[in-house]
């Protein structure tokens, strides 16, 4: 007998969580939780690594459900059914980042479950084994250019594209002067990765090209008419290579 689809339930409006939950259970998978906070859903999928989670977008809080998804990518690779009632463009453009298996929108009926979660099982058995996410797979540095994964596939950036990096929560985004990428990996993976280029760090969340930069003003830079703070700590060193060019 073939092991039942173990699910994870992220809504903060605990009827529709009853609701999903039920109508899962009649579809023959098991809930394995139901939880409403992004925190929760980042440290239930840790622990009990369900087959699929299913994730409010706009959950109440400092993590909502977007954050949520990227926060467990970064230790494991689960598929992640969306669960939306949103229809903004920027919403939309977040999430798709996080290259979720599928959308399901608000109000949602039992035929389009159904055949939602239908698909995602088929692929995740096309898949076979999904491989753990770290910041390695993410991430390919060489000498003068770096790879990273963009909307599922290796994309080339050239470091003398690279403007500055803004850490944010459990990713950053690696500003270029042909657009933004966001990358699940963290600022010091990334800072290590760079170190004997023209990368420095200046702040607690952003990495600079110091061969770009426009203006160094007391507490700030300017790149490209973007300010980025400073920090005491990063400053000495900052100014030290900058007399070295």
């Amino acid at each position: 007998m073939d092991k039942l689809i173990r699910i994870l339930i992220v809504e903060d409006d605990m009827i529709i969580a009853a609701n999903l939950s039920l109508q899962l259970t009649k579809l023959g998978y098991e809930v394995i939780g139901i939880v409403s906070r992004g925190e929760d859903a980042i440290s239930n999928a840790s622990q009990n690594k369900p087959d699929i989670i299913l994730m409010d977008v706009n959950l109440k809080g400092a993590i909502d459900g977007i954050d949520a998804a990227i926060a467990i990518h970064v230790q494991n690779e689960i598929p992640i059914i969306y669960l939306t009632a949103n229809n903004d463009d920027g919403t939309f453009s977040r999430a798709k980042e996080t290259q979720p298996y599928a959308f399901i929108s608000k109000p949602f009926n039992k035929l389009n479950l159904q055949r939602t979660i239908a698909l995602v099982v088929e692929k995740i058995k096309d898949n076979g084994s999904l491989k753990q996410y770290s910041d390695q797979n993410n991430l390919e540095v060489l000498p003068d250019r770096i790879f990273v994964r963009h909307n599922g596939k290796m994309v080339k950036l050239l470091l003398d594209q690279i403007l500055y990096i803004e850490a944010e929560r459990n990713y950053c985004n690696i500003v270029t002067t042909l657009g933004k990428y966001l990358v699940v990996s963290t600022l010091k993976t990334i800072e290590n990765e760079l170190k004997d280029s023209c990368f420095i760090r200046v702040h607690r969340s952003f990495i600079v090209n110091i061969c770009k930069l426009d203006i160094v003003a007391d507490s700030h830079l300017e790149i490209d008419r973007k300010v980025i703070p400073i920090s005491k700590s990063y400053k000495e060193f900052l100014l030290g290579r900058l007399h070295t060019i």
